[in-house]
């Protein structure tokens, strides 16, 4: 067992690292790859330091954890202090290497309470993803949770990023702040406030989807699954909105990291569909893996979960919001082909690696969340790259603010349906040996 010593140089290594790397990119790097940067280093420090300190390397994380009753609250205390001196530290140095600074502050255009939300939420899906894949019972040990931590950063940082700058963590933001004192000061302390709320709301949902952490059953009952898939789904979407909303340089990336994210934390407390299709082609393939009125609850919550989101990001960006429709050159013929085919993929690739009878157990999030990669970028010109009803639904009903036409959703919906039935067809086809019965 690590000493105490080693706990605390532990988190000020790691916090010091990732700091750096986020001045360093602000200043000089591409804003295509300055958030995946962020996210890397922050994936490989939790890998090289997880087994020493826990790899918290955020006061709110670290607060989380001991709301959570998962971290002693002297240890809270001395790792906050550790972590915020290493932010400082770290901002200062970057400031020396490069003989520049730049102020913490939300970005032009928006106000204290657009960059709270930010901050507050994107916080909350980074403490909720530790809590889920580092501490929960159900899912240690395992070795994703490196990637599933880090990619909260991919999934935060192009979209919410674009509003508040997309800190997280209080050691950023106060490094950030003190190393910039002379161009203004002050932001970092409300940046800390916003973050602590983000913190402590994770703790609490971490406490209503994981039930058996707390004295519990570990059976889960089905409105603990629902409130796994409502949240899932809504950081989902969210996801996709600010993304789109903001014009971001690697928008499919960071909307594929956040289903990754949600997959991992979440995958053996619901199953983790967070889309209406995937949960169709569940039901369509059989094995009793989800029942069919477990399944229409499923779908009710993540279709709400995917309109709460919407209207979120809507509220972020001051009421701006972005049609579903095929693409410039496009028709619903073409989007239907696009649509069906993306979400086939999707839901197939779902039954294969999360519904057999020897599951993937590391890689399971990453090959469901590459399959929005891939069918993002392929497509999403020709149809937008939905594959998921709950966010075509979601985008479709904040579009009405404006004027927008909800029916397409519907449409949209229908060809993501097909997929589904589709990829069940052919999961039955190929994999006879799922529904073979087991002899004694």
């Amino acid at each position: 067992m690590a000493t105490d010593m080693a706990k605390y140089v532990s988190e000020f290594v790691g916090t010091y690292l990732l700091v750096f790397t986020v001045g360093c990119n602000v200043i000089s790097g591409s804003p295509v790859w300055a958030g995946t940067s962020i996210g890397c280093v922050l994936m490989v420090a939790i890998y090289a330091l997880g087994g020493v300190s826990g790899a918290n390397f955020n006061p709110a994380v670290s607060v989380a954890l001991g709301l959570s009753e998962k971290l002693p609250w002297k240890d809270v205390g001395i790792y906050c202090a550790v972590q915020i001196v290493a932010g400082i530290l770290a901002a200062l140095s970057y400031g020396a290497l490069f003989m520049k600074v730049f102020n913490l502050a939300p970005s032009p255009g928006f106000g204290w309470w657009e960059a709270a939300l930010a901050e507050i939420l994107y916080t909350f899906m980074l403490c909720f993803v530790v809590l889920n894949v580092a501490a929960a019972k159900k899912n240690t040990p395992n070795q994703f949770y490196g990637l599933a931590i880090g990619g909260v950063i991919w999934a935060g940082a192009y979209g919410a990023g674009a509003i508040s700058g997309g800190c997280f963590n209080p050691a950023v933001a106060l490094g950030i702040d003190v190393s910039s004192a002379g161009l203004g000061f002050g932001w970092g302390f409300a940046y800390t406030g916003y973050e602590l709320i983000g913190a402590a709301a994770a703790a609490g949902l971490f406490r209503v989807v994981r039930p058996d952490d707390f004295g519990g059953s570990a059976d889960y009952t089905l409105g603990t699954r629902l409130a796994s898939e409502f949240i899932g789904t809504f950081f989902l979407v969210l996801t996709v909105g600010l993304n789109v909303l903001a014009s971001s340089p690697a928008p499919v990336w960071s909307i594929a990291a956040s289903l990754m994210c949600m997959i991992y934390a979440l995958g053996n407390c619901s199953g983790a569909h967070f889309n209406p299709a995937v949960t169709l082609a569940i039901i369509l393939a059989g094995r009793d893996k989800c029942s069919a009125s477990d399944g229409a609850a499923y779908m009710g919550v993540q279709i709400l979960g995917g309109i709460c989101a919407a209207y979120t990001y809507a509220a972020m960006h001051h009421g701006k919001t972005f049609a579903l429709q095929p693409g410039k050159g496009f028709n619903f013929g073409h989007a239907a082909a696009a649509e069906i085919i993306a979400t086939f993929t999707l839901c197939f690739v779902v039954l294969s690696v999360a519904t057999i009878k020897e599951p993937l157990t590391e890689y399971f999030g990453l090959a469901i969340a590459s399959c929005v990669t891939a069918g993002g970028y392929a497509i999403g010109a020709v149809s937008g790259g939905s594959l998921n009803p709950a966010v075509s639904v979601g985008i479709s009903s904040a579009q009405i603010i404006n004027g927008g036409l909800f029916y397409n959703c519907l449409i949209y919906s229908l060809f993501e349906f097909i997929g589904a039935a589709i990829a069940a067809g052919v999961f039955h086809v190929v994999r006879p040996e799922e529904y073979e019965k087991a002899t004694a």
